[in-house]
């Protein structure tokens, strides 16, 4: 087992890919698919984790009303969720 804070997302999606199919394998012994189970909802965690802090950093490009390019930085809102943010981001 890979340490949370060590594990890249790549790492952490396939072992969640390994984990799903020996779990419809249907092949682990019911305290095994258990101990799978929790271990898949671990990595799933962390996947997302990973997900909302790369979001946090996604950067995009407007333009802005002299014509010029302007770099920015996706920021959420904390009330808010990360897809209704970067709409009103983007319109």
């Amino acid at each position: 087992m890979v340490d949370k804070k060590t594990i890249s997302f790549e790492e952490a999606i396939r072992e969640l890919e390994d984990i799903a199919e020996k779990l419809e394998r249907g092949t682990l012994s019911l305290e095994d698919s258990i101990k799978a189970y929790e271990r898949g909802m671990e990595l799933k965690k962390i996947c997302s984790e990973r997900l909302v802090d790369a979001e946090a950093k996604i950067e995009f490009l407007t333009k802005a009303p002299n014509g010029e390019v302007v770099k920015s930085t996706v920021k959420k809102k904390k009330d808010e969720s990360p897809s209704k943010q970067a709409e009103e981001d983007l319109f």
